[in-house]
């Protein structure tokens, strides 16, 4: 039986090899705004459409942040890629720190943008309804992007944001994975995580804040940085795309850890 594996497209051939997770809203196009001008000499950069969502819209589950590590761990032995960095948005992030948690020898570095923590973030009352409803009500996937960008974007744009996630994701696994990042705590095998690991977050977004990402991630990684981002929400691929760029390619820059020749898997 063939295993199965993430469908994914590679942009650059450099020697640092880097995954981009998508979060909860949408497959691996969130990272469009951004890809023109990804530098694409140093950077090897694949994006990956998780089970449930783009390519994988019909792919079965679990839907859940640990399969996905293994999934992208699996892909990673696909590409030959012996050591790698990871960059993951919202849900995408609690990805990442699930592979710090699973394989860290294998990672060079990792980027939350916006990231969940790995402590999950608990719903409650009318906040757990708006976001449990929000498999089967557009509306309210619209209310979440709004409050999470400040409140500040064009109903255009909350409109186009909405329509891409209602395209890219099938409602029955975006339920699913709902329970994973927002209900399971896993902090403990990430704490004391030796792997550099660079929060981005945006000033406008109320709910994974800089505030939040000062209690969490910086709290747990010893080699923790955080960058905050004034003129971003929660989907700075999106609203500031160049000031992400030049965040999360400065960071990726400062590893000089893989030698060349160990870089590839034989």
């Amino acid at each position: 039986m063939t295993s199965f594996v993430l469908p994914h497209e590679v942009h650059g051939d450099g020697a640092h090899k880097v995954f981009a997770v998508h979060g909860w809203f949408a497959d691996r196009s969130a990272y469009a705004a951004v890809l023109p001008d990804l530098d694409r000499s140093a950077f090897a950069y694949a994006l990956v459409d998780l089970r449930g969502y783009g390519e994988a819209r019909d792919a079965a589950g679990p839907y859940t942040t640990a399969a996905a590590a293994g999934d992208l761990l699996e892909l990673a032995d696909r590409l030959g890629w012996a050591r790698f960095s990871v960059v993951g948005h919202s849900m995408g992030g609690a990805v990442a720190q699930r592979l710090a948690a699973l394989a860290p020898h294998r990672l060079r570095r990792i980027v939350g943008v916006s990231p969940v923590p790995a402590s999950g973030l608990p719903l409650a009352g009318e906040q757990a309804a708006l976001f449990t409803d929000a498999a089967d009500r557009p509306a309210n996937r619209r209310v979440i992007i709004d409050v999470t960008t400040g409140g500040r974007r064009p109903a255009a744009w909350l409109d186009r944001m909405v329509a891409r996630s209602l395209q890219r994701s099938d409602a029955r696994a975006f339920r699913a994975w709902l329970d994973s990042w927002a209900g399971e705590d896993f902090h403990a095998d990430v704490e004391g995580c030796a792997v550099p690991a660079l929060a981005v977050a945006g000033e406008l977004d109320p709910a994974l804040s800089p505030a939040v990402m000062r209690q969490t991630w910086m709290s747990w990684f010893p080699r923790g940085e955080l960058v905050a981002l004034s003129g971003a929400g929660h989907y700075a691929m999106d609203e500031t795309p160049l000031e992400l760029i030049r965040t999360v390619e400065s960071f990726l820059r400062a590893d000089v850890d893989a030698a060349p020749e160990v870089e590839e898997l034989a």
